[in-house]
């Protein structure tokens, strides 16, 4: 598979994990620090299995890592799956902003001919 490819998939992984408000969720939690799978579904109703899932896909799509340490496994977010789905995102950003600034630029110009139009 080339860098493409495994660029286009690893966006897929992370958009399809995002998709999902429990994951979003618990993304926002792990961004104020480390946790362990029961402190993740406390605020959530649902049985630790459903959590669990939700972790792997997390997991699966680079979003998230947990470790070992004697009982305790702590997930942690992992920033760079984010990053380039921010990068990718902006370069959409930038070519709507471009193309709004050039429809604001038409539509002052078409007011501009209307009002000299209209004094006249």
């Amino acid at each position: 598979m080339d860098e493409q490819s495994l660029h286009s998939e690893q966006l897929s992984l992370t958009f399809a994990a995002l998709a999902d408000p429990t994951r979003r969720a618990i993304l926002a939690r792990l961004a104020r620090g480390q946790a362990s799978v029961s402190e993740l579904a406390a605020p959530f109703d649902m049985t630790q299995p459903a959590i669990t899932k939700h972790l792997k896909v997390l997991e699966r799509a680079g979003l998230i890592s947990r470790s070992r340490d004697a009982q305790w496994r702590p997930c942690r977010l992992e920033a760079a799956p984010l990053r380039e789905a921010s990068g990718w995102i902006g370069q959409y950003r930038r070519l709507w902003e471009e193309r709004l600034d050039r429809l604001d630029d038409y539509l002052a110009e078409v007011q501009t001919k209307e009002n000299e139009h209209g004094k006249r």
